[in-house]
């Protein structure tokens, strides 16, 4: 029996249907060898991520495996690995926090929600093909939000890490709450939590070159490598049980319950959808920007590529399966993802791989957990997080760009300042109004002829040919309503410094788009200039804008004419430029 057509025709766009055809033996075992390694590095951060999110450390698990599930069938990355992040767990926390106290059912059932939403918001921007919004994200927002968000998160942790509570809403909050408790450290929780973090941080380093000098092959030694967190949480645990840490102070995990990830529903309140709709849309958002960015990476170096679009689909089916399976917002991590992708992931079956061995983790591991010392998860983020922190980034902005620069500095004080939300909102707000302000001022220049050639360039920055009877002018930049009236005002101070100009030609080879507000704007100059007895012409006009400029009257009514180049127009219109150089 035939499928029905939109179903036929929807089957053929499912990126599995590409790869699965062509799975072979060899195929299995690079995704079997990459998915046990991430799954040794999974587990930890899954936990550890759960806790950052204000969950139940079981709750990690449950939102590593359906996610994964579903993104080999729908996700276009070969090698993305999906499930809890650190900036999108303290998000969740941060979004959640105003509705729930944290460690209650009542707030796991909104983080269920918030899953659900942001699911429902990524599923439907796919469909739409809205993955082009992700570009109003632009690099240096993404920089100082991710780095004051790792700030924030190891901020977060370092209460854990001494054994005190401290509660604060921002970095500043979280800092001064820290020192008051200072005279309240318990010294063997800041013992556990400093040693444990120490040997993280020298794992990521020191542990793979050992393995090779004692004779171990490389890629052995760098699996053994990536097993580092596990050792510590297995270490750690041990003693915590052997010398009965927790009757000393110690705060352990404690019971993690045993069994498969649950089958659960979002919570059909309309009110409390309304008030999570704006954390849900920057959650959706950032993880499809870190998702995509880190797929588009990996895939570059294997001469693949991704699709946004599906990506949105993939993502959005992801996170609906979280919601429906006890998780919460999950996307594509950096460094599980590079993990991955460095031990060998030829498909996405290496994901399905890792679900299957997250659920037997979540089967028969988690009595394990029971002694597993808070401090150590709380030493796995961390040292997790520290790495997304690149301060270097605003000195490298500086010296290129003060306008990103400002842009930078904006999200990180203010993530810092406000938290992640607020800090996220500035950043995109302070990025488009200095794009609006450079735009409204772009680049223009009157040129001259080059010597020997048909280029033209300015003439305060070159020996140019120039004629007192012609102006060449060229703008550097799409005409639109910012900058419609700076053209008017510069093309009238350049007829005031020639007085003898009888043509002016605007050179539009970087002009990519004419607004209404940029055509009113150039019919007045040329009904101004033509009142002057001077004729405007155009030249080097692109197809598409051209197109849109003979469904008006402009061209009909123009004093002078449109040439195809600027050589043509200086040579026709002045020909003694030519001659004279």
């Amino acid at each position: 029996m035939p499928l029905p057509p939109r179903l036929a025709g929807l089957l053929p766009s499912l990126p599995v249907l590409d790869w699965a055809r062509r799975y072979d033996r060899a195929t299995l075992a690079s995704d079997l060898v990459a998915a046990l390694i991430v799954t040794i590095m999974l587990i930890p951060q899954s936990l550890a991520y759960a806790l950052l999110a204000g969950l139940p450390p079981e709750v990690g698990l449950y939102a590593s495996v359906a996610p994964l599930l579903l993104y080999a069938i729908f996700g276009t990355s070969r090698v993305l690995a999906v499930g809890p992040v650190a900036v999108v767990s303290l998000m969740t926390a941060a979004a959640i926090g105003e509705h729930a106290v944290a460690g209650t059912p009542a707030y796991w059932a909104v983080a269920i929600t918030l899953a659900f939403l942001s699911g429902a918001m990524l599923l439907l921007m796919g469909f739409l093909r809205l993955g082009f919004l992700a570009n109003f994200l632009s690099h240096p927002v993404i920089s100082g939000f991710i780095s004051a968000s790792g700030l924030l998160i190891a901020a977060s942790q370092l209460k854990t890490l001494m054994g005190v509570k401290a509660e604060g809403h921002n970095f500043i909050e979280l800092v001064h709450a820290l020192m008051l408790q200072a005279p309240n450290i318990h010294g063997l929780t800041l013992a556990v939590g400093l040693l444990a973090t120490a040997f993280l941080f020298w794992v990521r380093k020191g542990l793979k070159p050992l393995f090779v000098k004692l004779g171990l092959k490389a890629r052995l030694a760098d699996a053994l490598a990536k097993a580092g967190p596990v050792a510590a949480i297995a270490v750690t645990a041990g003693l915590a049980w052997t010398l009965d840490w927790q009757a000393q102070g110690l705060k352990l995990v404690g019971s993690v319950p045993q069994g498969l990830p649950p089958l659960t529903l979002p919570l059909w309140d309309l009110a409390l959808w309304q008030a999570l709709a704006v954390p849900a849309l920057l959650i959706s958002v950032v993880g499809f920007v870190e998702s995509v960015s880190v797929g588009q990476t990996l895939a570059a170096k294997r001469r693949q590529r991704i699709e946004p679009d599906q990506e949105l689909v993939a993502l959005g089916a992801s996170n609906l399966s979280a919601a429906f399976t006890g998780g919460f917002p999950v996307t594509g991590g950096f460094a599980r993802s590079v993990v991955n992708f460095d031990a060998g992931a030829q498909t996405p079956a290496a994901g399905v791989y890792t679900a299957l061995g997250i659920m037997l983790a979540a089967l028969f591991l988690t009595p394990a957990l029971y002694y597993l010392p808070q401090a150590t998860l709380a030493a796995t983020i961390i040292v997790a997080v520290l790495s997304l922190v690149d301060l270097g980034m605003l000195k490298r902005t500086w010296v290129f760009s003060k306008t990103d620069f400002i842009a930078l500095l904006a999200t990180l004080l203010m993530t810092l300042a406000r938290g992640v939300e607020a800090g996220l909102v500035v950043g995109v707000a302070v990025s488009l109004a200095l794009f609006l302000y450079r735009t409204s001022r772009p680049h223009m220049a009157e040129v001259g002829l080059v010597p020997g050639t048909q280029h033209f360039r300015n003439v305060l920055r070159h020996q140019v040919g120039t004629s007192p009877r012609l102006v060449s002018l060229r703008i550097d930049g799409s005409l639109y309503f910012a900058n419609a009236r700076v053209l008017e005002d510069w093309v009238n101070d350049v007829v005031a410094e020639h007085p003898q100009a009888q043509h002016i030609v605007l050179q539009c080879s970087a002009v990519n788009d004419i607004d209404a507000s940029a055509l009113e704007s150039l019919e007045a100059i040329d009904r101004r200039l033509c009142d002057s007895g001077i004729a405007f012409h155009l030249s080097e006009v692109k197809g598409p804008v051209m197109d849109r400029l003979k469904d008006t009257h402009f061209l009909r009514d123009l004093s002078g004419r449109v040439f195809l180049s600027h050589y043509q127009a200086v040579h026709e219109l002045a020909p003694e430029i030519g001659q004279a150089v």
